[in-house]
């Protein structure tokens, strides 16, 4: 295992199409949940907690080599809003042809010909981190991460909130995401005997319902 293979896939700057997302932090601004370093470091701990703890136990059930149409599924109906359903299959798709590109793999191959519109991103970054000889943990801390590193990315332009600030949310929510990531590890690795029934469902309804007004929007800066 090449543990620097994690930095790849991590980097903001991997092509795999986040920086068009904002993880709802765009409709949060709008509606005044987000005016500053606080209130982003309030929502990215929800976002944390429910997104980014269903999103770590998906890949990482998908490391350990769980049937990658059940996950999706999965994934399906974990995500009420049609919306974030779209969102995530177009990241999906993106970071498929990333992935494919920086790693030689059949699995990541016969994904693209079973989801040409795209799996849900979980899955596919689980399949992207066992192609790159990455563990379930490694997938996980990553799918956690990524759940807050777009809104706090996202925060930054659309408030022109200090950097630094947004970094320290951040770097304060560290000890959680240990937590979350060790907990979305624990439940995948519960799947080989009780099914994908034993994945997180931790819902967040204000996203769902954000995500659909915002998908309403005649002008946004984020496609979610």
């Amino acid at each position: 295992m090449s543990r620097a293979a994690l930095l790849v896939l991590a980097d903001g700057r991997f092509p795999a199409g986040g920086h068009a997302h904002s993880g709802g932090a765009e409709a949060a601004v709008k509606a005044g949940r987000i005016t500053g370093a606080a209130s982003l470091e309030d929502f990215c701990r929800g976002r944390l907690h429910t997104a980014g703890l269903v999103a770590g136990a998906l890949a990482a059930a998908a490391v350990l080599g769980v049937e990658p149409r059940e996950l999706d599924a999965a994934a399906d109906a974990r995500t009420p809003s049609p919306a974030l359903r779209t969102a995530a299959r177009r990241l999906g798709r993106q970071l498929l042809r990333a992935a494919r590109a920086a790693w030689t793999s059949a699995e990541l191959d016969a994904l693209a010909r079973e989801f040409p519109r795209g799996a849900h991103q979980p899955v596919v970054l689980g399949l992207a981190a066992r192609a790159a000889g990455l563990g379930p943990d490694d997938a996980a801390y990553c799918a956690a991460y990524e759940s807050v590193s777009g809104p706090a990315t996202a925060t930054v332009r659309l408030l022109s909130l200090d950097p630094f600030d947004a970094t320290g949310a951040l770097a304060r929510l560290a000890p959680e995401l240990d937590h979350v990531a060790d907990a979305a590890v624990e439940a995948a690795r519960r799947v080989a005997d009780q099914g994908v029934d034993a994945l997180p469902a931790a819902s967040a309804p204000l996203l769902e319902v954000m995500a659909e007004a915002h998908a309403a929007w005649p002008v946004r800066l984020f496609a979610s």
